[in-house]
């Protein structure tokens, strides 16, 4: 059979009782907040297990700053089991679903790994309590690390087979909003996690004994990772089997096995526009973050701010990140669509990042706050149109395995961002060292982040989402074709 006659007829949605496209319903806000609660309990998790973890260890028990933070960083070098489970999620049914299992298991592998990841915190603050810090506990630390890789791989798990069924239940119309709610709801986790750190370390603050610290931290990793998890089922439950398109979609529909994850890495790559939006993503998410280790130390070198005041610039850059998300969601990319949104938030980020550094002549806090607060907003602008223009870079036969193509570019690129945006820093102190002030040295930093912003601009002018989708559409041909041969 010809490769044009199998996708004429594989693509009939009205062949052997599918239902077409047309006849599934289309999700309502109220369906788009349900899925969002989903984002909600991620947002809670990391913010319960990367910060209060991280802090218990560095501040209540001690340990090297290095050795926690190096251990629980592990879990952001699973990113690549993004592809794979990606690619099961699209091949290999679970539990009776193409999603929603992998969903499911993979966030309770999530709250069973945190409460372990605890435990075994306890016992390295026991080996160092009875001998001290050295070769001894290299043992805990090397188990605490698998533990944080299994959490990786649970959270790669979870979050990639989720936002391919984000791409499954949505179309052009509901996509943007779907998105920006999810990414609203994400920010409402991370405060209401905020929210229980606060109370965690202020009850700690009363109760300095480690009977008492393991008690309290104990019994929250059990009571909110089980919240967590009841949140996930509820908003994704009955989700896939009602609005889920993937069967109409696909036109390997009755070929599940059809796509291994060599086919589907082959589809990946089949396309130079797989290769120039991967570049994008890697140089816009870098650009985004390389100010995240040196914000706050720029408003106290610079600026003479204390620490609490410093904590405010986190707080100004979420609310504008926020905001952002909401306005983009609803209002930009329905209006001008999605690559424009992304150059327009390019030119702004790149804008604001002048003003943050202009704002170091002033030594004016207020001036700083303000110029956080309008990156936040064109961090906004550019984390929901890049995420819209990513569920579109992908077919319905790979969804998963290009969204954890996708979250792998992302995940390098944080994981990379601070090393970077510290180097750049210790370079530019080196370079003017004999200037009476530190402003030079974070202003390259800052102008670094512009120039790459110009960068991710040319770079996505040159994505084009229609020879992505031809190219696309001839490599799953050729792979059915290969196969049948």
């Amino acid at each position: 059979m010809a490769r044009e006659e199998f996708l004429d007829s594989a693509s009939d949605p009205l062949q052997k009782g599918v239902v077409s496209e047309d006849q599934l319903p289309t999700i309502g806000l109220l369906t788009m907040l349900r899925l969002g609660i989903f984002n909600m309990g991620l947002g809670i998790m990391s913010l319960l297990t990367l910060g209060v973890l991280n802090r218990v260890m560095i501040d209540e028990l001690q340990v090297p700053a290095l050795i926690a933070a190096g251990a629980i960083a592990v879990h952001q070098f699973m990113a690549p089991a993004r592809v794979w489970f990606g690619q099961l999620s699209d091949s290999k049914p679970l539990l009776g679903y193409h999603r929603s299992g992998y969903i499911w298991l993979g966030i309770l592998s999530m709250a069973i790994t945190s409460f372990i990841a605890v435990q075994v915190v306890w016992q390295l603050n026991a080996s160092m309590a009875n001998l001290g810090w050295g070769s001894h506990a290299y043992p805990w630390v090397a188990l605490l690390a698998l533990v944080f890789a299994v959490y990786g791989l649970a959270l790669s798990a979870t979050s990639t087979p989720f936002t391919a069924l984000l791409v499954d239940v949505s179309d052009d119309k509901t996509r943007s909003r779907l998105i920006g709610i999810g990414w609203a709801m994400l920010m409402v986790g991370i405060i209401v996690g905020v929210i229980i750190t606060s109370i965690v370390l202020k009850s700690l603050a009363l109760n300095s004994s480690v009977d008492q610290v393991q008690a309290s931290i104990n019994r929250l990793f059990i009571i909110a990772p089980v919240i967590v998890c009841i949140l996930a089922i509820a908003s994704t439950y009955g989700i896939e089997r009602k609005y889920s398109r993937l069967t109409s979609r696909s036109s390997l529909r009755n070929r599940e096995d059809g796509i291994t994850l060599r086919r589907a890495l082959r589809i990946l790559t089949a396309s130079r526009q797989t290769g120039l939006f991967f570049s994008f993503l890697l140089v816009l998410s870098l650009s985004l973050f390389m100010q995240d280790a040196i914000l706050e130390p720029y408003g106290g070198e610079v600026f003479g701010m204390l620490i609490s005041e410093t904590t405010q610039l986190n707080a100004a850059f979420g609310m504008g990140t926020l905001i952002g998300i909401i306005l983009t969601g609803f209002f930009i990319v329905p209006r001008i669509g999605k690559q424009r949104t992304v150059k327009i938030g390019c030119f702004w980020a790149a804008f604001c990042l002048g003003m943050i550094a202009l704002s170091g002549t002033t030594g004016q806090p207020p001036f700083l706050m303000a110029a956080v607060f309008c990156f936040g907003l064109a961090s906004g602008i550019l984390t929901l149109g890049a995420i819209v223009l990513m569920l579109d870079l992908t077919i319905a036969e790979t969804a998963g395995t290009f969204i954890g193509a996708w979250g792998l570019a992302q995940a390098i690129a944080r994981g990379s961002a601070t090393l970077l945006g510290g180097g750049v820093l210790d370079l530019g102190k080196s370079l003017f060292a004999s200037s009476p002030s530190v402003l030079p040295a974070y202003t390259l930093v800052f102008l670094t982040q512009a120039v790459g912003m110009i960068v991710a601009i040319f770079l996505l002018s040159r994505v084009s989402i229609q020879e992505f989708q031809a190219d696309a559409k001839d490599a799953i041909a050729a792979a059915i074709a290969s196969d049948m041969d």
